[in-house]
């Protein structure tokens, strides 16, 4: 199966598991739902859950069993959207090719979805693990993996140095320090979670890692990249928007072509981390290799 088709399988697969866990029979006030599910489903690549899966079938394990993971994953990646398009951080009004959250139903309610999406992000996880006959320790073990990849140490740190940054010289070790918790966290975390799901052993876990830190900085360089170089017909969003908000990234400091050549650098480095793997790990190398193609 080609990469293509693969990738749409799984994103079908998590979307059926989302539309399940977020279905407005849960309980909870419609209004908040219908803003959850906005945010949700709108378009997103999945690429998160995506690496969840690949990962655990490139430890030898079904990657059905990283499935509910792989939602947790994407509801706590969509609540970092909605909070970081809010007008005190970045001020956005378009989200892949949309209206953003609080542009459709408020501020204050884009705030409540996301508190919502992260809290049932952990539902799912702390779920996830009795339905799949995973040992206690092992899910215990995953949510923690979910909870520092995107609390204060992870995303959320980053979040902060970039808002710090913002208008200030920067230089590529402060770019890096941002994006290794502001994005990398998260990609690595999915790749560390399936793994886990899949039962690697410890050698296992320990290629993965590395292919999951440098995977997560080339994602960041490709979004840095298309920001700076495609139009709002491409990416989704405000043409430029880092420049204009005077952002820390890539092609800041290091120029477009610089960036690309940091991205291509940064897949080889990928490869090299999944050798021990074999053939296991082709389609991580794949999701690698699709990730830089991005950039140009």
């Amino acid at each position: 199966m080609t990469l293509e088709r693969c990738l749409a399988a799984w994103r079908e697969t998590i979307d059926a598991a989302l539309e399940e866990a977020l279905a407005p029979a849960g309980g909870a006030p419609v209004r908040l739902v219908e803003a959850m599910r906005y945010a949700v489903f709108s378009g997103g690549k999945r690429m998160r859950p995506a690496l969840a899966l690949a990962a655990c079938e490139a430890v030898g394990a079904p990657a059905a069993r990283a499935v509910p993971f792989g939602c947790a994953l994407e509801l706590i990646h969509t609540y970092s959207l909605v909070h970081d398009d809010l007008p005190a951080m970045d001020d956005d009004e378009l989200r892949r090719g949309r209206p953003t959250l609080h542009v459709v139903f408020g501020e204050a309610l884009a705030i409540l979805a996301g508190d919502a999406l992260l809290t049932e992000a952990f539902r799912l996880a702390a779920t996830a693990g009795r339905a799949h006959g995973l040992d206690p320790a092992d899910a215990l073990a995953i949510i923690g993996v979910l909870a520092e990849a995107a609390g204060a140490a992870g995303m959320v740190g980053g979040q902060v140095l970039d808002l710090d940054a913002a208008g200030r010289p920067a230089d590529l070790a402060l770019v890096e320090a941002i994006h290794r918790r502001k994005t990398a966290a998260l990609i690595a975390g999915a790749v560390e979670v399936g793994a886990r799901a899949g039962g690697a052993p410890e050698t296992a876990r320990a290629a993965l890692a590395a292919y999951g830190r440098a995977l997560g900085l080339a994602f960041q360089i490709a979004d840095d990249v298309l920001d700076a170089t495609a139009p709002t017909s491409v990416t989704g969003k405000r043409e430029g928007g880092d420049a204009a908000l005077g952002k820390a990234t890539y092609p800041a400091v290091l120029g477009v072509d610089g960036a690309r050549r940091a991205a291509r650098a940064l897949l080889a480095e990928c490869h090299a981390a999944l050798a021990p793997l074999g053939s296991a790990a082709e389609r991580l190398r794949s999701l690698a290799s699709f990730v830089v193609e991005r950039a140009g």
